[in-house]
């Protein structure tokens, strides 16, 4: 398994390569290539694929791993270079109308509509259980919330304000034979949630994490449990980046030292 990262808050240490609010890698396993998330700006994902030597007509698959515009902007702009038709898994709820209040009230969906986007070549799969994508490589489908979760803002049904549970909140599973490797996005569902339900869904140890945790404002209380429950479940590596928060990150390399690394574009992870 080898990953790739395209997209993300850090621009890392080569020449050529842009960061910007958001997360976007690439896999590659046995010939497949899935694209997950496209980060919040399609020119830089398209700049940083380019430096990156990651050709667009390449990628098999998009997978999304929720419908938050930081993680699918990117989407248009991948459609309009690309000669075929492009299948995008995800979540049904991908698409909910939602909106941030703070600082003020913005909109935070998913930017473009689903006819706009399949007019352009993309091919919805939407589900919410997990299932095989290519061998070796799992959608997670909807994550069980057994302890806290970090959802954010709201969604609008009939002209009202409800609170979102971000419910389309999926994870990436890689079975890596002897163990697996989840990628996440942000972690809206809870970074332990997630590191469960794919122990669980693959029936196999969870080796290595990779992606946001959203900790980023968490009450040390919770980095706290998030680290006590990842040491506990014995997790090898941890890659995070995005939405994890500084405070989070320095907590984490103090307590897994060379186990724990950050993520930055143009990183290469081998698993």
């Amino acid at each position: 398994m080898k990953i790739t990262v395209i997209f993300e808050n850090h621009s890392g240490f080569r020449k050529g390569l842009f960061g910007g609010h958001g997360f976007s890698v690439l896999v590659e396993h046995k010939g497949h290539k899935i694209l997950v998330d496209t980060g919040v700006d399609g020119k830089v994902l398209l700049k940083n694929m380019k430096s990156l030597g990651v050709n667009p007509n390449d990628v098999d698959y998009l997978f999304l791993t929720h419908g938050h515009y930081d993680h699918t902007y990117g989407i248009k702009s991948l459609l309009e270079v690309r000669e075929e038709k492009l299948p995008i898994i995800a979540h049904p709820d991908v698409f909910s109308k939602r909106v941030a209040l703070k600082p003020r009230l913005r909109d935070i969906s998913l930017p473009f509509r689903r006819e706009e986007l399949k007019d352009l070549g993309a091919e919805f799969i939407l589900v919410s259980n997990p299932f095989e994508i290519v061998e070796g490589i799992w959608g997670s489908g909807e994550i069980e919330r057994r302890t806290w979760d970090r959802t954010v803002g709201y969604k609008i049904r009939e002209g009202k304000l409800i609170k979102d549970d971000v419910r389309d909140d999926m994870a990436l599973i890689l079975d890596l034979d002897d163990g697996i490797a989840a990628i996440t996005g942000c972690g809206h569902s809870g970074i332990l949630n997630i590191a469960m339900h794919a122990r669980d869904v693959m029936g196999k140890p969870l080796k290595a994490l990779i992606g946001g945790f959203h900790l980023i404002n968490a009450k040390n209380r919770i980095i706290n449990e998030a680290i006590k429950g990842l040491k506990d479940m014995e997790v090898q590596k941890l890659y995070a980046g995005h939405c994890t928060g500084f405070d989070a990150m320095a907590q984490f390399k103090m307590t897994f030292g060379e186990s724990f690394e950050p993520l930055y574009v143009g990183k290469v992870i081998e698993l």
